[in-house]
């Protein structure tokens, strides 16, 4: 079996194991990774030292920028649920087999005694 193999094939492996699920960086980690990042960029910027202040239009524009940055995901999200709400499939097939199984859980209810 290894004759027939290529060497490339053999090479191919992977070179670590994969991470176990508490050692992967869950979506909240990274978000939250992401955010230190920008905001320790904003911080260096905005609330630079004295000697190292940029100009002022710039300093204007990065005073209020988190603010503006939360108002705008504020408002993507709304329209992500907006979207969304206004997209959403109805299942019809889903519904009656749910209604079926209802009213079989009942007649099985009510053979056994429970009134409902």
């Amino acid at each position: 079996l290894l004759s027939r193999l290529s060497p490339f094939a053999l090479s191919c492996r992977p070179l670590s194991r994969p991470l176990s699920p508490q050692a992967a960086m869950t979506k909240l980690g990274q978000w939250l990774c992401g955010l230190a990042l920008l905001g320790s960029a904003w911080a260096a910027l905005a609330l630079a030292p004295p000697g190292l202040q940029p100009p002022a239009p710039l300093r204007q524009a990065l005073l209020p920028l988190p603010v503006y940055l939360l108002v705008a995901f504020g408002c993507y999200s709304l329209a992500t649920v907006g979207y969304r709400l206004a997209t959403f499939n109805d299942c019809e097939e889903a519904a009656a087999e749910l209604q079926e199984h209802i009213r079989a859980a009942r007649t099985d209810l009510r053979r056994r005694g429970l009134r409902l």
